[in-house]
């Protein structure tokens, strides 16, 4: 049920007068977010869906590969986008982590083998100390570094798999490249 505004003020938006056919300005109640997973320090993840911020994530990608003179598409693949999910919690969960090696040591070639992915991988990760991290935060902190912007800018990098995880105080962002074998 919406709620009505406290004080009944017009838009500044609005021209004079026109309160009756634009009517009230009105507050409605936001969604408590409740149960899901626990972070490490027992805050609530944050659940939401990453799919926009990943699917941005390929489509920086492939901007890259093309200023870099690729003429292929980058495809998302759900078996690389499997391994980037479980590095992605893994190092969520584990704050010592910050790159490519798991707190069991596997590598991004281990845990795309054991999605069922068959070809060559490569990784990069992204982690920002706060609730959010943005696609132009995620570009600015891989564009830069020579070794992600070399596995970005590779060619024979046509498969992606994005997948991206939220605590109250930290974000992850791992994208896993492929080249199919």
């Amino acid at each position: 049920m919406p709620l009505r505004s406290r004080f009944a003020t017009r838009s500044r938006n609005l021209p004079k007068g026109d309160s009756k056919r634009y009517g009230t300005p009105r507050v409605t109640r936001v969604a408590r977010c409740s149960g899901g997973r626990r972070g490490r320090r027992g805050h609530a993840a944050a659940n939401a869906d990453n799919k926009r911020l990943n699917d941005g994530v390929v489509a920086n990608v492939y901007t890259i590969q093309h200023q870099a003179g690729c003429t292929n598409d980058v495809k998302i693949n759900p078996k690389l986008q499997l391994a980037a999910e479980w590095h992605a919690d893994d190092v969520l969960n584990n704050r010592a982590l910050d790159g490519d090696i798991g707190s069991d040591g596997s590598t991004p070639q281990s845990r795309a083998n054991a999605a069922g992915y068959t070809g060559t991988t490569a990784e990069t990760v992204a982690t920002n100390p706060a609730l959010a991290i943005s696609g132009i935060e995620i570009m600015n902190n891989w564009y830069y570094r020579p070794d992600y912007m070399a596995i970005m800018s590779n060619c024979a990098n046509s498969q992606m798999g994005v997948w991206s995880v939220n605590s109250l105080d930290r974000s992850v962002v791992v994208a896993v490249y492929g080249q199919p074998g």
